[in-house]
């Protein structure tokens, strides 16, 4: 009965803590956009310099979670996901004692470092924590980091109103070394990967949708592209429907907190009705969206947007639960930490590429390119589907 109850506690304390982890580290990323123009008027930045200090830290973020991967095999998951959180709150205390541009980018370099170790590891502690029950709770771990940017961000704003930014910056900190302490007392060890002995000696062991996750990562990269499309051109496109600027800020906020609700939503539509049928409803409901949203008033764009949301948003956390099912159990660290760089990799080239395709061809018509991007993920999806069949899985 007391084993019983332990391994029901382990798991669930283990999804606790990675969302934990994961609402104060997304957090950290969008907490960003409230202290750039505050750096702006500090340091007497320009656009351009502003931009670098943004980049920075997500290609840092992005190009160190396949190291974090690898560290993990040497020390405990548990162990270099508090390890990265504190070297994370670190970052962000010392860019409340920066000068200068040099400081900042230093700092958040610094940030953007420990940062890389959440998502690849925090994902593998709870896949590992799950087995084949998952989907579900990295459904709801996807969600707590959608929690995390709308939480953080405005809670930064309103200290922002009664202290220094300095000052809130080393509270932010404060709160990420207390996270870590949680990480390190409160979280069960994360099991360590099979050897390539056992794997061996346990030919069984293989997972049947082994092959599929270059598929899966390139839906990946599709289906962020399409987000990060949609959300460049959509102040603009509410612009030229009369909406004030006002306006346009409870429209972002729409699709946000439908957002962090398709986390959720499609998380538990993932386990019942499978991969296929969720994505395709998903991505389709995208693209039906977008192009809908070209031709309705103003009033009724507003109504769609939360609806949009949470298609254009809640496919990730399936694509997300999906990884454990296509590599073997010894590669997810690596596996999630590849998905994860790919997924950040396109958020931030996406928008790019898609503000050139604006330049050329104008609004109207480029704000049909990320519906379309969506649409490519069908093909990809039904090729995918077979190499998740699985006894008493629908996919």
């Amino acid at each position: 009965m007391v084993s019983s109850v332990t391994e029901t506690q382990g798991p669930r304390r283990t999804l606790a803590l990675t969302s934990l982890v994961h609402a104060l580290h997304d957090g950290y990323t969008d907490m960003i956009y409230v202290l750039l123009p505050v750096w702006q008027a500090e340091f007497s930045l320009n656009y351009v310099a502003l931009a670098v200090l943004r980049a920075l830290y997500v290609g840092i973020l992005a190009a160190f979670q396949i190291p974090s991967a690898h560290l993990a095999k040497r020390l405990n998951a548990r162990t270099v996901l508090a390890l990265g959180t504190i070297l994370c709150a670190t970052g962000y205390a010392l860019v409340g004692f920066s000068g200068g541009l040099v400081g900042l980018c230093a700092s958040l370099a610094l940030a953007g470092a420990g940062g890389s170790t959440q998502h690849p590891l925090a994902s593998a502690a709870v896949s590992r924590a799950y087995g084949v029950k998952a989907r579900g709770p990295l459904g709801t771990y996807n969600f707590a980091g959608d929690l995390g940017k709308a939480t953080l961000p405005p809670l930064l704003s309103l200290l922002l109103t009664v202290m220094h930014w300095r000052s809130t910056l080393w509270v932010a900190a404060g709160l990420g070394l207390l996270v870590a302490a949680s990480i390190l007392w409160l979280m069960p060890p994360v099991p360590a990967p099979p050897t390539e002995l056992e794997i061996v000696a346990a030919p069984n062991l293989e997972t049947p949708g082994r092959g599929g996750f270059k598929l899966l990562f390139v839906i990946g990269i599709l289906d962020t592209a399409a987000r990060m499309g949609f959300l460049l051109f959509l102040p603009f496109l509410l612009k030229t429907k009369g909406a004030p600027l006002t306006t346009v800020g409870l429209a972002l906020s729409f699709v946000f907190i439908g957002g962090a609700f398709g986390k959720a939503v499609c998380g538990w539509l993932g386990v019942r009705l499978g991969l296929l049928a969720t994505v395709l409803a998903t991505e389709v409901g995208t693209a039906a969206a977008i192009l809908a949203l070209l031709v309705l008033p103003l009033g009724s764009s507003l109504i769609l947007l939360p609806l949009l949301g949470v298609m254009l948003n809640g496919t990730s956390s399936v694509l997300y639960g999906t990884v454990p099912e296509l590599v073997e159990p010894h590669k997810i660290e690596r596996a999630f930490a590849l998905f994860y760089t790919g997924i950040l990799g396109s958020s931030a080239l996406a928008p790019v590429l898609y503000g050139r395709v604006g330049d050329a061809v104008g609004l109207i018509s480029a704000e049909v390119a990320p519906a379309i991007t969506a649409l490519a993920v069908v093909p990809l999806m039904l090729i995918l589907s077979p190499r998740l069949k699985r006894p008493g899985v629908v996919c």
